[in-house]
């Protein structure tokens, strides 16, 4: 059988690694906008051939955080303000109902864990660690909804706008509004009033988003 044979579960491994380390360089801005990301250049800092490294491509470009370009390749993608308040949109659409469905299935354990969350989001003083501590709050309680297509969706969109969200939480009082927000939405969830954990949501949400106008028109 004349078939080039690899270790499929090898290259499985090495796509999802390379992808997570892009994608989180991404997120944190260690990689900009518009820098583009050479398929033999990866390989060779992975030590891997570049079938995996196409692949892990592949998946950024599905959520959005790369894009081809003709002549340059992969480069990483930007967002517009306009594309960025159509992401907030998008969420405040979809999380309130999330969260309003995630509230009667809460446990003891979820509301403790996303409470843990909070507690070390107002506690953190490294801004590299805002992003990922708010993401988490909020994923822990949605995650109780059951909603699985509902929260892939989400996290792709959160892909795209965190490192916004990072720098918008750096460079104004949004980390100090974000943390009082989220001690609202856990109470509503305690105490099991999923209308008000969504109507809070959103209004997070939205505030959120215009924090992040208004910073990006300076």
């Amino acid at each position: 059988m004349k078939i080039q044979a690899y270790d499929i579960s090898k290259t499985a491994s090495a796509a999802t690694l390379i992808f997570d380390a892009i994608r989180q360089a991404i997120i944190k801005g260690d990689l900009s906008q518009g820098e583009p990301l050479r398929q033999e250049d990866i390989a060779r800092a992975f030590n891997v051939s570049r079938i995996p490294v196409r692949e892990a491509l592949q998946k950024l470009e599905q959520h959005g955080l790369i894009v081809s370009k003709r002549y340059k390749g992969a480069v990483v993608a930007g967002l517009s303000l306009e594309e960025a308040k159509e992401i907030f949109d998008f969420r405040a659409l979809v999380e309130p109902e999330v969260i309003r469905r995630a509230v009667p299935h809460m446990s003891l354990r979820v509301l403790d864990d996303a409470a843990r969350c909070c507690e070390a989001f107002g506690r953190a003083d490294d801004p590299m660690q805002w992003g990922d501590l708010n993401r988490r709050f909020h994923t822990t309680l949605y995650a109780a909804s059951g909603l699985a297509y509902h929260l892939e969706i989400l996290d792709k969109a959160m892909d795209r706008i965190d490192p916004y969200l990072r720098a918008q939480l750096l460079l104004s009082d949004g980390m100090q509004r974000a943390n009082r927000e989220h001690r609202l939405i856990i109470d509503a969830c305690r105490s099991g009033q999923a209308d008000i954990a969504a109507d809070l949501t959103r209004q997070h949400i939205l505030g959120a988003q215009d924090s992040l106008s208004r910073y990006w028109q300076k």
